[in-house]
């Protein structure tokens, strides 16, 4: 089963919110996933994000496969940095 770390749309029309999760490839968008990591509103100023760091560092570690866009906000909150921190404690 090929896991990803992506965006699922949730809010109100042209009122974007994002909740950060990890599902299977060939779910659909907003349909089932395994475990909900996080959550990313776009529309706040500043934008809000959220991340369980220990939670992305452990799906990223099992290789799950992050979107473009879910990688761009794990730079931001220096998931990736964590990442290093996590595997070098086990």
């Amino acid at each position: 089963m090929a896991v990803k770390i992506r965006l699922r749309r949730m809010g109100a029309k042209k009122r974007p919110f994002y909740r950060i999760v990890v599902a299977d490839s060939r779910a659909p968008r907003d349909g089932r996933f395994i475990e909900e990591i996080g959550y990313y509103n776009p529309i706040s100023q500043p934008r809000e994000i959220k991340i369980d760091h220990e939670k992305a560092a452990q799906w990223l570690k099992r290789g799950a496969k992050p979107s473009d866009t879910v990688k761009a906000l794990f730079k931001s909150e220096g998931v990736y940095q964590n990442l290093g921190e996590v595997s070098n404690e086990e």
